[in-house]
């Protein structure tokens, strides 16, 4: 890239691991610096010369070199290329020893699962809430999942568990999609029934909040329609609308 025989945009979709930005040459897109990684905000904000490439920079994600594009107020436009650290057999094989001498440690009452995810744990996610997964794909965040939201290797595991059990040693992808060993505990199960008030009020609220929700957004979309100069391009005139309004 420096010697201006490839473009960044070109190494990005062959050899980004970030297959989101990928797809668009390693471009995120305008954000503030509370949105990025601190060390990557760091350098990213620290640039300067569109012309110019970062150093390599490790964040809690990979190691990443930078390209401005453009800045905007407090927040830039900036390419990226994410290469993921690959963890060896060697590392997972004792980080796989080492939790199920953790999970010997919890059954033989050495300690709780509370407090081995609490001083033990690299999840920083879950090891400040006692080790619990929440659930943040409804309008609030909740501990309950239903087996569908779950990862889909902790969804394999937990069909076949008791409550109270704990789980032998496994991978599974993160978040961030990093290979990671982990056991899981099962606190409770709810079987399937008809929803009731006691039982079910969060899920129940959850769906009322995301109604209203949509139908705010409809309304002011609805209002703006009215209110903007729309231009639609010939070949679009003709297509179905969500929204009425558009071709006028």
């Amino acid at each position: 890239v420096t010697k201006g025989e490839t473009s960044f945009e070109t190494l990005a979709r062959l050899y980004s691991e970030d297959t989101e930005s990928a797809r668009r040459g390693g471009e995120l897109g305008y954000m503030g610096r509370g949105m990025l990684d601190p060390t990557f905000a760091a350098a990213a904000f620290n640039l300067t010369d569109p012309k110019k490439i970062s150093k390599i920079v490790e964040s809690e994600f990979g190691y990443h070199i930078i390209q401005l594009i453009d800045r905007r107020g407090d927040k830039i436009n900036c390419r990226h290329i994410l290469l993921k650290p690959k963890v060896s057999d060697a590392a997972i094989n004792a980080a796989m020893h080492r939790l199920d001498s953790i999970s010997n440690d919890i059954k033989a009452g050495k300690f709780t699962f509370d407090d081995a995810t609490s001083y033990l744990s690299d999840d920083k996610d879950t090891k400040n809430n006692h080790g619990l997964m929440m659930n943040v794909r409804g309008a609030t965040r909740t501990s309950h999942f239903a087996m569908k939201d779950l990862p889909s290797e902790v969804a394999h595991i937990v069909d076949t568990m008791k409550v109270g059990e704990i789980s032998a040693p496994f991978t599974m992808k993160n978040s961030r999609e990093q290979e990671v060993c982990a056991i899981i505990k099962l606190k409770s199960r709810i079987d399937e029934h008809r929803a009731t008030i006691t039982e079910d009020l969060q899920p129940m609220k959850d769906i009322v909040v995301a109604k209203k929700r949509q139908e705010v957004i409809r309304n002011w979309i609805e209002k703006k329609i009215k209110e903007t100069y729309v231009k639609m391009a010939p070949e679009y005139r003709d297509c179905d609308f969500e929204y009425e309004g558009w071709v006028r």
